[in-house]
């Protein structure tokens, strides 16, 4: 996942990454997918903004590649954060999360709801 400076026009997201990922395809990697969200408000404030233009990549890549391509988005100042995730951790870990959000409803939906005070 990348998340872009708010102020780049967002048809010129994909030209953009798309310099970035020729490591990738350079190295003999593959871009199985670019999905760009567009612009959305962020959690927190990164370097004072509150939205971000947020894409993000699926692709096959050797350790080396990604660890390149990973130090070239961080040095781009258009770039403002960077995730990268194994596809099994990724699965993992939205597993986990849906595990733990259908344990929490199930212990809202089994605790007695409280009576009203007189």
């Amino acid at each position: 996942m990348v998340i872009l400076n708010p102020e780049i026009d967002e048809r010129l997201v994909a030209p953009n990454l798309e310099k970035f990922l020729k490591v990738i395809t350079n190295d003999g990697g593959t871009i199985d997918s670019l999905d760009i969200w567009g612009r959305r408000r962020l959690a927190y404030e990164i370097e004072k903004k509150t939205e971000g233009v947020y894409a993000v990549v699926n692709f096959t890549a050797t350790a080396e590649a990604t660890q390149e391509l990973d130090r070239q988005l961080k040095l781009s100042e258009q770039i403002m954060r960077t995730k990268v995730l194994r596809a099994e951790d990724a699965i993992a870990m939205v597993a986990s999360e849906k595990e733990r959000s259908d344990a929490k409803a199930a212990r809202k939906a089994a605790a007695p709801a409280k009576a009203p005070k007189a």
